[in-house]
């Protein structure tokens, strides 16, 4: 059979191909207001610039980072007595690590994304009041590390599964508070959400869902694209939590194959074997570059035509820490 190239209208043995490229995708206000504030410091203040974890979640973004003078940390005691800026990642910090970058008179800048720090409030808030506090969210993640240690030692307690919120035991059920983790399943949330209100009809739980908008609208485009789908590719870091839920929305919306890439060198293109239709979106910490990286190998493989698959428009941005906010948009 012979095929007509999208690109040029001149015939082609490459099979049809049929890119839905989801809308919204990729980097969200928070991460872009981190990666503005290490490379803006960078600017303003010069090499090196400290940063406390993973800035965001991204490989392709902290090795860019690093390539300009950036310096990533897993602790303060890792870093010397200097001068040097320390940023702190978007994925927030206990009160601890601030507390002891006062005692060694550092300066700080705070790359906590807004709606995190949102959280943190709500926490210290709900916590004041008297309530035990539930989060539900994943073990070990950052943003949760951050999040249980804005209060003491166990006033939250940590809810991962269904399962979770079926067995804990409160001390007083009448003084139950829940928050959750900015990146989670919005489905998922939901249905422990809905247990814990079944099981404590008085618990208290947040006005707007913790959930962020944008992990909120990118699950929400894949959950459009997936069904017409044979194979998804979501383009991220697999320490990533957005993106990890992104994979798992695919395949549950319909598509027989969801896979996580970091970039085009790790495609197994015999996966991608006499399909004719896929999915292309990108978590939360994830630029564009990867995204047209990918499509562009598609390209060279595939009579491509790509249909954009949009859901959502979003215009949010973060205001800049204020030593920064003189400077010019990185």
């Amino acid at each position: 059979m012979t095929v007509i190239d999208h690109a040029n209208g001149r015939p082609s043995n490459r099979l049809p191909l049929t890119i839905y490229l989801a809308a919204p995708r990729g980097f969200c206000a928070g991460v872009d207001r981190a990666i503005q504030i290490v490379e803006l410091a960078l600017e303003k203040y010069g090499a090196p610039v400290y940063v406390r974890h993973a800035i965001v979640h991204n490989r392709y973004v902290v090795e860019t980072l690093e390539a300009k003078g950036a310096v990533f940390v897993e602790e303060l005691d890792e870093i010397p007595d200097c001068d040097a800026p320390i940023v702190f990642s978007a994925h927030g910090v206990p009160k601890a690590v601030p507390a002891a970058a006062r005692t060694r008179d550092m300066f700080v800048l705070d790359a906590t994304c807004p709606l995190v720090s949102k959280v943190h409030i709500e926490a210290e808030r709900l916590y004041s009041r008297g309530a035990e506090i539930l989060l539900i969210g994943h073990a070990g993640h950052p943003e949760v590390i951050g999040t249980m240690g804005q209060l003491p030692p166990g006033a939250v307690h940590l809810i991962e599964t269904i399962e979770d919120a079926f067995t804990f035991v409160p001390k007083d059920p009448e003084r139950l508070a829940v928050i959750t983790q900015t990146t989670l399943s919005v489905d998922d949330t939901k249905e422990i959400l809905n247990a814990l209100k079944e099981r404590f009809p008085r618990i208290a739980v947040p006005k707007k869902d913790d959930i962020c908008y944008a992990t909120t609208n990118r699950q929400e485009a894949v959950k459009q694209i997936a069904p017409n789908c044979d194979r998804v590719i979501v383009v991220g870091s697999p320490n990533s939590s957005n993106s990890l839920r992104l994979v798992e929305v695919a395949e549950r919306a319909g598509c027989p194959r969801a896979m996580l890439l970091e970039g085009v060198d790790q495609i197994d293109w015999t996966v991608f074997d006499g399909i004719g239709r896929l999915g292309i979106t990108a978590g939360a910490s994830a630029p564009e570059v990867l995204v047209e990286s990918i499509i562009e190998a598609f390209k060279e493989r595939f009579d491509v035509r790509i249909e954009t698959v949009s859901t959502a428009e979003e215009n949010v941005s973060f205001k800049l820490p204020r030593p920064l906010r003189d400077m010019p948009a990185a």
